[in-house]
């Protein structure tokens, strides 16, 4: 496998990653009764947006076509349809587990995607720079969860 399809496969995963985590926050979002809650699950699907336009742009740069929709397969799914049933009881302790555990899926994905020793120097970086925006989502949902006795 060349490096450029490398890097298309591995952005285009972790894309469809991020578009199920991003469909996450907002229903979460639409169906907490706690604005703040609300109001952080769609600054994190705002901020996850973006980085999905920056690994799209870098999928794109590497002649591949960017993915743009989630993945609906594997543990992502099986992760977000555990989510869905969180919200339908409406405890946000138990959304906020769900989306914990959620995050903790994305994390693993961009791990072993880092840990690719022949991605281009490229797509590394869009990689690089989406995995800080994911750390930051998990410290904070890992935080939020344990304050809230979870």
């Amino acid at each position: 496998m060349s490096t450029d399809t490398k890097d298309v496969t591995v952005l285009n995963t972790l894309i469809a990653t991020l578009l199920d985590s991003i469909d996450g926050y907002q229903k979460s979002a639409a169906d907490t009764d706690n604005q703040a809650l609300a109001d952080k699950f769609q600054a994190r699907a705002r901020e996850r947006q973006s980085s999905v336009a920056k690994l799209q742009a870098a999928v794109a740069a590497a002649g591949g076509n960017p993915e743009d929709d989630g993945t609906l397969l594997g543990g992502a799914h099986r992760v977000f349809q555990s989510l869905k049933e969180a919200v339908v009881s409406r405890d946000d302790k138990v959304i906020v587990s769900e989306i914990e555990r959620g995050e903790d899926y994305l994390k693993n994905k961009f791990e072993t995607a880092l840990a690719e020793v022949d991605l281009s120097p490229q797509a590394r970086a869009a990689a690089e720079e989406a995995w800080q925006s994911v750390r930051a989502g998990h410290d904070e949902m890992s935080a939020l969860k344990h304050s809230m006795g979870g």
